[in-house]
């Protein structure tokens, strides 16, 4: 029955074939005034990744009678399969990884951290180890011992696998020095493909702080800001992104107790120096900070770098009052009564620490809005309902509304941010030393780089995808491990995406 119309399908079969068109079938499609597209037809979503994974399509509609689930006592178990691996799809990321010199620059960068002459597991093969850990989805150290079981895996660790003690005192082997050269080949790998943005018109550059909530005694961790363990001592580091690559181009591991401020001027300089030279001299950079922003050394170094800053403002009183008794504001949406819903002004401001103008232009722009759609805006018209939002920029050229409407992107790094906790562990800290754990966070986001930079080459049509989606059809592919003679094998499933891999 089709309980959208009330009609037997069989009616609205004989329907359609008379009528050509095919009819909607089924409640939530009917509801929702879409009709159904055949088989042939792309689907109504992009998320549909079925044909794209290589999965079975259903065909329910070619079927009479209900789908049957067996007896899964019938189902017999067998022992033996030790050959078989869920994540084959390693195989194909260490061939690039090696192609572009991974290993190689490992080994030139952290090889000497190890001074045995005879070491079972360099430095440099215990590095990559972990990337290959973090790409297929486990975020701690301890997740090796779920690995060590999968051939794939450890074919690619060198057939010998160490114990977490190993592991642990390794990573308790890097400095400052150290954290700094890993976290320097991150940012390298980052702008690896910034570098193919060359030639644009401009890129974004997102900078932002965040909190790595410990509940142990660990090294640097102390009691800061934090929204959602208040008291609960954490980290607090810096991650910079590039908008059009969703890259990491910019890391510094810090203290829980360490805020966003004008000693923070040289990260800032260090990131946009890394995308001027991807970009080139010609494309226009911007930088996008919270209100933290608002520093008169962090805006100055933007400014004297040559890149446009656009930074949420600080409400203090004297900007407040400037705001409130401006008169002339410019509607750019109204209702459909004619009543103003937006509106957007320049405000004659200026703070005695920005200097003089000629050192440090900023225009002050201002947006106002009757209804409140971000819980940051301010109510400084309680009569009017109007919440209003503050914007410093030191392009004079552009448009105040187009450039209110570009600092509204940086919060694609929010969830990206999320992404690299959720998915990537950033915020798992397993030692009680600070570099050790700094260097375990460096590595998360140089594997995150490193696997983008491997759907961008080889695996574009999933470039689009978070990191679980892309672990779901790319890395985590079921596999079998044959050897034959002196060859191994790893086979994998036909899958249409990974296709052009196999050989």
């Amino acid at each position: 029955m089709d309980f959208a119309s009330g009609r037997p399908k069989e009616i609205d079969r004989q329907i359609s074939r008379m009528s050509g068109t095919p009819l909607t079938i089924g409640f939530r499609m009917a509801t929702r005034g879409r009709s159904m597209q055949s088989k042939n037809d792309r689907p109504l979503t992009h998320k549909v990744r079925r044909d794209f994974a290589g999965g079975k399509r259903g065909t329910g509609n070619q079927r009479d009678t209900p789908v049957e689930r067996p007896d899964p006592r019938r189902l017999h178990l067998k022992g033996g399969g030790n050959s078989l691996s869920g994540t084959a799809g390693l195989v194909p990321f260490a061939r690039f990884t090696r192609e572009i010199g991974l290993e190689r620059t490992l080994r030139e960068l952290f090889g000497d951290m190890k001074h045995a002459r005879r070491t079972t597991y360099p430095m440099d093969a215990q590095l990559r180890m972990l990337i290959d850990l973090y790409t297929a989805g486990e975020d701690r150290v301890f997740g090796l011992d779920c690995l060590a079981r999968d051939p794939v895996f450890v074919k690619l660790a060198g057939d010998a696998m160490p114990s977490l003690n190993i592991v642990y005192k390794d990573l308790r082997r890097f400095d400052e020095h150290r954290v700094e050269k890993l976290a320097e080949l991150m940012v390298d790998h980052g702008l690896s493909l910034v570098r193919m943005l060359k030639g644009s018109t401009e890129v974004h550059l997102d900078i932002d702080s965040t909190v790595e909530v410990v509940f142990g005694e660990q090294e640097g961790a102390h009691i800061g800001y934090n929204p959602a363990y208040r008291g609960r001592r954490s980290y607090h580091p810096l991650v910079a992104r590039c908008r059009e690559t969703s890259t990491w181009v910019g890391a510094q591991f810090r203290p829980g107790d360490t805020s966003f401020g004008s000693g923070d001027a040289g990260f800032v300089r260090s990131c946009i120096d890394g995308m001027r030279s991807a970009v080139g001299p010609d494309t226009l950079v911007y930088v996008r900070i919270d209100s933290a922003g608002d520093c008169a050394a962090i805006m100055q170094v933007i400014h004297d770098k040559g890149a446009y800053f656009v930074t949420k403002a600080k409400m203090d009183q004297r900007l407040c009052c400037a705001i409130n008794a401006h008169r002339d504001w410019h509607t750019i949406e109204k209702d459909d009564k004619g009543k103003p819903l937006v509106q957007i002004a320049e405000i004659q401001f200026r703070r005695e620490t920005w200097g003089s103008a000629n050192q440090l232009p900023v225009r002050v722009i201002a947006v106002r809005r009757q209804e409140a759609r971000v819980t940051t805006q301010y109510d400084l018209w309680r009569n009017d309902g109007w919440k209003t939002q503050v914007f410093l920029t030191n392009d004079m050229y552009e448009d105040a509304e187009h450039l209110a409407h570009k600092y509204n992107g940086r919060a694609g790094i929010e969830p990206m941010i999320a992404e690299a906790k959720n998915s990537w562990g950033a915020e798992a800290m397993s030692s009680s030393k600070f570099e050790a754990n700094a260097a375990g966070f460096m590595l998360k986001l140089l594997a995150h780089n490193l696997l983008r930079r491997y759907v961008e080459d080889r695996v574009p049509g999933v470039r689009g995808w978070r990191t679980e989606w892309v672990r779901r059809v790319v890395v985590r592919v079921p596999g079998k491990v044959v050897h034959s003679g002196r060859r191994c094998t790893v086979q994998m499933p036909d899958v249409p995406v990974l296709r052009h891999l196999l050989n």
